[in-house]
C-alpha cells in the first residue's frame, strides 16, 4: 500500500530530478561540444561549464529566505522560469559568450533550498527523514542516468538537444508544481532545514563543519575538472577505434562503481568506521587523479582510474551530507546544510574555471595533477576530522510550553544537546547513536504527560 506522504514527496523529488538531469547531462559532453562555438577557448569553455555553480552558490540561501517571505510556490515558479529561460538561450546560441549567459541564467534558478523547505512544510516530522532519503536517491539516480543518456543524445542531435530537453523538463516541473503539489497551509521557518543569516558566523567558524565544507567544495571542483578533460580523452579513444561511443564507457562504469560503493557504506555505518572509510575514499580520489596524470593515454588505465574515482565519489557523495547533519549542533543544522550546499556549487564554478585555464596551457595532464594536489590537501584535512562521528539529530513533537523537561532529557545517556523550537513545537535532540536508547525521550514526554493528567485530576 502506498504511503500517503509519498504522494507529496514524489512530485517534489521529480522536480529535483528534472533540474539535476539538466545539470548532470552537460558534464560528460560539454567540453567537446562547447569548444566548437564561436569565439571559444578552453578558458571560456571552463567558465561556461562552471558559471552555473557560481549563480547557484550565491543565490541558494537568498532564494530560501525569499520563500519565507513570499511563499514557496511563487519562488519555485520564478526559479523554474529562470532555469527554462537559460536553457532556451543555450538551445539557440552559437557563441561561447551566449553559452556563458545561458549557464549563468540556468544557475539563477536556485530553488534547491526552497524545494527542501516545501518538503518540510508538507511532511510530518516522523516522515521527513524518509522523504529526504527519497530526494537523495533521486539525485543519485539522476546523476547515473545523465552520464549514460547524455552522450547518446548529443551523438545524435548535438549539444543544443540537452538544453532543449532541459527547457521541456523545467516546463513539466512547473506543471507538476501547480497540479500535483498542494499549497502548504503553513510555511513556518524550519530550524533543521533552512538557513538563518544570524547563524552564519557561528557555522563558518565551526572547525568541524569547515572541514566538511572544504570537502564538498573539493569534491565538486575535482568532479568538474575531471569532466572537462575526460570527454576529450574519450573522443581520442573513439577516433583510435578503441571505443564506439562514450555511453559504452559510462554505462558499465556507473553500474559497477555503484555496486562496489555499497559495501563501503555498510561497513562505515554498521562497523563504526566512518572516518576510516571517509579518509580511504579521499585517498582513492587522489590515487585516481595521479593515475590519470601519468597514464591518461591508455584506454585500460582510463577505465581503471575512472572506476576508482567513481567508487570514491559515490561513497563521499553519500557520506558528506550525512556527516554535516551529524556534526552540526541541532540549532545550526539548517544553516549548516545551506552553507554546505553553497560550497558544493562554488566548487563546481572553481572546477570549471580552473580546468579551462589549466587545460589551455598544459593540456589534460595539468588538470589531473592540479586535482591530485587539491585532493592531497583535502586528505590532510580529512585526517583531522572529529573521531566522534556518530551523532544523530532527533526531532520530537512537543505541544507543551513547559521547557523544564529539557533538563530531564539532557540527563538521558547519550544526549549531548536538547533545544526546543517554540514555533514548530519540536524538541531537537543531538544524541550519540551508540549510547542513546531510542524512544527514551518520547517515554519521558509520555510519563510527564501522564503525571500532568493525574495532577489535574487531583
Amino acid at each position: 500500500m502506498k504511503q500517503p506522504w509519498l504522494n507529496r514527496v514524489i512530485p517534489i523529488a521529480t522536480i529535483f530530478s528534472f533540474r539535476m538531469l539538466g545539470l548532470f547531462m552537460l558534464i560528460p559532453v560539454f567540453s567537446i561540444y562547447a569548444i566548437k562555438l564561436t569565439d571559444s577557448t578552453p578558458t571560456l569553455v571552463g567558465i561556461a561549464l562552471g558559471c552555473y555553480g557560481l549563480s547557484q552558490g550565491l543565490l541558494q540561501i537568498p532564494f530560501g529566505m525569499l520563500s519565507d517571505r513570499f511563499g514557496r510556490k511563487p519562488i519555485i515558479t520564478l526559479g523554474l522560469l529562470l532555469f527554462a529561460a537559460g536553457s532556451l538561450i543555450g538551445t539557440y546560441t552559437d557563441s561561447i559568450y551566449g553559452m556563458i549567459i545561458a549557464r549563468t541564467l540556468q544557475g539563477t534558478g536556485a530553488i534547491g533550498s526552497v524545494l527542501i523547505a516545501l518538503l518540510a512544510d508538507l511532511t510530518s516530522d516522523k516522515d521527513r527523514t524518509k522523504a529526504m532519503a527519497v530526494i537523495g536517491v533521486t539525485i543519485g539516480l539522476s546523476f547515473s542516468l545523465a552520464m549514460v543518456i547524455s552522450p547518446l543524445l548529443t551523438h545524435q542531435f548535438g549539444l543544443s538537444s540537452i538544453f532543449f530537453l532541459t527547457a521541456i523538463l523545467a516546463a513539466l516541473g512547473l506543471l507538476l508544481l501547480h497540479t500535483a503539489i498542494p499549497t502548504p497551509k503553513k510555511e513556518p521557518f524550519h530550524t533543521n532545514q533552512e538557513s538563518n543569516p544570524r547563524q552564519f558566523k557561528e557555522v563558518l567558524f565551526n572547525r568541524h563543519l569547515q572541514r566538511l565544507d572544504i570537502g564538498i567544495f573539493s569534491q565538486h571542483l575535482i568532479l568538474t575538472s575531471t569532466f572537462f578533460a575526460v570527454p576529450i580523452l574519450l573522443q581520442q579513444q573513439i577516433a583510435q577505434g578503441k571505443l564506439l561511443q562514450a555511453a559504452h564507457f559510462y554505462l558499465p562504469l556507473m553500474i559497477f562503481a555503484f555496486l562496489a560503493m555499497v559495501p563501503f557504506i555498510i561497513f562505515a555505518e554498521r562497523k563504526h568506521h566512518i572516518k576510516g572509510v571517509f579518509v580511504a575514499s579521499v585517498a582513492l580520489t587522489t590515487l585516481s587523479q595521479l593515475i590519470l596524470a601519468l597514464t591518461y593515454h591508455s584506454f585500460g588505465s582510463l577505465c581503471a582510474s575512472m572506476f576508482i574515482y567513481f567508487v570514491a565519489f559515490n561513497v563521499l557523495e553519500a557520506m558528506l551530507p550525512s556527516l554535516v547533519s551529524k556534526q552540526a549542533p541541532a540549532k545550526l543544522k539548517g544553516t549548516a546544510m545551506g552553507i554546505y550546499s553553497s560550497s558544493q556549487f562554488l566548487g563546481i564554478f572553481a572546477g570549471g574555471a580552473i580546468s579551462g585555464i589549466v587545460y589551455q596551457f598544459t593540456g589534460p595532464q595539468g588538470i589531473f595533477i592540479s586535482n591530485a594536489l587539491i585532493a592531497l590537501v583535502w586528505l590532510a584535512i580529512a585526517f583531522q576530522m572529529n573521531p566522534n562521528l556518530y551523532q544523530l539529530t532527533l526531532s520530537i513533537p512537543y505541544e507543551s510550553t513547559d521547557q523544564t523537561i529539557l533538563n530531564l532529557m539532557r540527563n538521558i545517556p547519550g544526549v549531548e544537546e536538547a533545544i526546543f523550537d517554540s514555533h514548530e513545537k519540536i524538541i531537537y535532540l543531538r544524541v550519540n547513536k551508540i549510547l542513546y536508547k531510542m524512544g527514551s525521550a518520547e517515554q519521558i514526554i509520555a510519563d510527564r504527560s501522564g503525571k500532568t493528567i493525574v495532577d489535574n485530576c487531583g
